[in-house]
């Protein structure tokens, strides 16, 4: 599937040891592919600080790559089917086996 130009919604579930890699991928999205990425965050995701880092860091980090606020209600994401508003939803991090050796 062709990526340049498309309105992504790219959504961050509880993987929290995954996001910096997951961000990276958004931001690539982004510089390579010119996409124009809403961010979608889970309860968890966008409140919970962990040994990753805190809600508020990767909020932050998020919304400035972005350039869109962080959805991250039920009301805030009503409008995407109705107003056609994304081209795509990406889940991630979806859980997957990894390396990473904090988890383990």
């Amino acid at each position: 599937m062709e990526l340049k130009n498309k309105r992504i919604g790219y959504c961050f579930t509880g993987s929290f040891c995954t996001f910096e890699a997951s961000i990276n991928q958004m931001e690539k999205l982004i510089k390579e592919e010119k996409s124009k990425i809403f961010p979608i965050m889970s309860y968890n995701s966008y409140n919970l600080d962990t040994k990753f880092g805190t809600a508020e860091y990767f909020r932050g980090k998020i919304e400035r790559i972005a350039g869109n606020p962080i959805i991250h209600t039920i009301q805030g994401s009503e409008p995407i089917g109705p107003k056609d508003l994304l081209d795509i939803l990406i889940i991630a991090p979806c859980s997957r086996k990894h390396n990473c050796k904090t988890c383990k």
